[in-house]
């Protein structure tokens, strides 16, 4: 990794400990030993990225994946009328970036944003090609990760078709309890394809 020596004394330890976060995230889908570990550890970057901080901005050269390895992100594009259409969250151990631009090296047609203080590992588009080549047990890891995300999506897309949209919100409280309270009520309504008006309505029926 290419930092000063004031940064690697800076850094070093919560580097180390952001690492283990990954790595215990890969054992749990794919085995590893320690040399590996420790190898796989430095293709990676520690990024500190404050609220509301952009990470890759719509129609810039997307070159890095990111791990949350404490924090959120979300995943957004601007619409034509100038409105914010967030289309996904990132919450701790979960990956993000826009993934067409980053696995075809274009430029990005959507922004990935800090919404919280957070603090991520980030992979180039160049030190992610050889991880996979040196390391071939992560090519099932991120398919099984990435797997996940496709059926997360299609899971969206049915729901989003089925029901309505006080049955998404109510569907997206169930599933993330904790997390609702960590998104701003604009990007949540953005999400569910409402009104900020609309889902403070939805939120004082639920109180009742």
């Amino acid at each position: 990794m290419s930092l000063t020596i004031f940064e690697l004394k800076s850094i070093n330890l919560p580097l180390l400990i952001m690492s283990e976060e990954l790595i215990n995230h890969i054992r749990k889908f794919v085995p590893l030993n320690d040399s590996e570990a420790k190898d796989i550890s430095g293709y990676f970057e520690l990024v500190r990225a404050k609220k509301k901080t952009n990470l890759l901005k719509e129609n810039s050269p997307c070159r890095s994946l990111y791990f949350v390895a404490k924090g959120c992100l979300r995943l957004y594009f601007v619409k034509e009328n100038g409105n914010e259409q967030t289309t996904q969250f990132a919450l701790e151990n979960w990956w993000l970036t826009d993934y067409t631009a980053f696995q075809l090296k274009k430029n990005a047609t959507h922004s990935v944003q800090a919404i919280e203080n957070s603090e991520l590992l980030s992979i180039s588009s160049q030190q992610f090609d050889l991880l996979l080549s040196n390391h071939s047990s992560l090519e099932k890891y991120f398919r099984l990760i990435f797997m996940r995300g496709t059926s997360a999506a299609q899971t969206r897309m049915r729901i989003m078709y089925d029901f309505s949209r006080e049955e998404m919100y109510h569907q997206f409280v169930s599933n993330f309890p904790g997390f609702v309270q960590r998104i701003p009520q604009y990007m949540l309504a953005s999400y569910l394809g409402v009104t900020p008006e609309y889902l403070s309505e939805i939120r004082k029926r639920s109180i009742k």
